[in-house]
C-alpha cells in the first residue's frame, strides 16, 4: 500500500501530518506502508512501487480536486476516498452550492468576483468573507467586518477569481459522515475567527464531542451532512462545516461546505468523531482501505 502525503498545494505541511498519522496506524493493523511524497514524478514513483491500493492523504488543490484521482483512474490503481467527480465538485464552493440549493439544503448567499473588481465598494452588504473558491483548510480567508470601510487588499497568491460569502453568525458545528452513516456532531469553541492556526495548532480550538445542541439541530446536522455526502456523490468519508445562529433556531443552520478528505491530524476532527462513536483511529484508517475502489 502506498500513502500519498504532501503534494503541491497550500495544504502541504497540513498533508504531511495527516499522511505520516494514517501511514503509522496503518502499519498498527498490519498493512506494509510506503510513504509517498506527492510530486511532479507521482506516476514514475506509482510504477516502482506498484501498490495494491492507494491511501490519499492529500488536501487542497491537485490532491483533493480530482487531479490525483484522475491520474489513479488512469493507472487502474483503487484509492481512498471519493472520486473524480465529486472530488471536483466539493472543491468548488461555488458549484458544491448551486448542488445544495437544488437540493433543498441551506447555505448563505455568495457569489464569485474578479479580484480587479473588487475595488472600493462592498460587493455586498457588511459583514462578509472573501476566501479561494477551491482552498480548503481556512487558507487565504477574510473576514470584512461591520467597520470596514472598503474591501481588504488580498495577497498576491490569491486566485484572479475569489468567493465573497455573506457572513453566517452563530456556532461552529462540524459532523462527519463514514459510509453511509453520520456520525455525530462537533462544536467548535475558539476566541478567535476559526482560521488555519485555530485548525491545526494545539490549543487553537476546544471541540466538544457529543455538541450540546438541542435535538432538532443536532439531528439536522446528521441529516445534512449525509444529504450533502450522497448529492456530492462521496465515498468513503467526508466533513460537512456548518454555522448556527442559536436566536434563529432551525432557521439559523447553514451549511458552509463539504470536505472529501477532512484531516486525520492530532487535532483534526473526523478522527475525534470516530472515536467518539466507538472507532479507533487505526480501524477508521482500515476502514477507509477496505472501502477504497476506481472507476467512480
Amino acid at each position: 500500500m502506498a500513502v500519498l502525503m504532501g503534494g503541491l498545494g497550500a495544504e502541504r505541511a497540513v498533508s504531511l501530518s495527516t499522511g505520516q498519522e494514517c501511514a503509522t496506524a496503518l502499519r498498527q493493523v498490519g498493512y506494509r506502508v510506503v510513504e509517498i511524497d506527492a510530486g511532479a514524478d507521482l506516476v514514475a514513483d506509482l510504477q516502482r512501487v506498484q501498490p495494491d491500493v492507494v491511501f490519499n492523504a492529500l488536501h487542497g488543490r491537485w490532491g483533493e480536486d480530482g487531479c490525483v484521482q484522475g491520474v489513479l483512474e488512469w493507472m487502474q490503481i483503487p484509492y481512498t476516498h471519493s472520486g473524480v467527480l465529486s472530488s471536483a465538485l466539493a472543491m468548488d464552493k461555488e458549484k458544491t452550492k448551486e448542488v445544495f440549493r437544488a437540493e433543498g439544503l441551506p447555505v448563505v448567499e455568495s457569489l464569485l468576483i474578479a479580484r480587479a473588481d473588487l475595488g472600493k465598494t462592498h460587493p455586498m452588504a457588511l459583514p462578509y468573507v472573501i476566501k479561494p473558491n477551491n482552498e480548503g483548510s481556512s487558507v487565504g480567508v477574510y473576514l470584512v467586518e461591520e467597520s470596514a470601510l472598503s474591501p481588504p487588499p488580498l495577497s498576491d497568491d490569491m486566485p484572479d477569481v475569489v468567493m465573497v460569502e455573506a457572513f453566517a453568525p452563530g456556532r461552529e458545528l462540524t459532523t462527519t459522515v463514514l459510509g453511509a452513516r453520520a456520525l455525530t456532531v462537533t462544536d467548535i469553541l475558539t476566541d478567535r475567527w476559526y482560521d488555519y492556526d485555530a485548525k491545526y495548532v494545539e490549543g487553537g480550538s476546544q471541540h466538544i464531542v457529543p455538541a450540546n445542541l438541542p435535538q432538532d439541530i443536532f439531528s439536522a446536522c446528521l441529516d445534512y451532512a449525509l444529504k450533502a455526502h450522497e448529492v456530492l456523490g462521496c465515498r468513503g468519508i467526508s466533513r460537512t462545516d456548518f454555522r448556527w445562529d442559536e436566536g434563529r433556531g432551525l432557521d439559523g443552520l447553514v451549511l458552509l461546505e463539504t470536505n472529501t478528505q477532512p484531516g486525520m491530524t492530532p487535532t483534526s476532527l473526523s478522527p475525534e468523531q470516530a472515536e467518539a462513536m466507538g472507532i479507533s483511529f487505526p480501524d477508521l484508517c482500515k476502514f477507509l482501505v477496505e472501502d477504497a475502489s476506481c472507476n467512480r
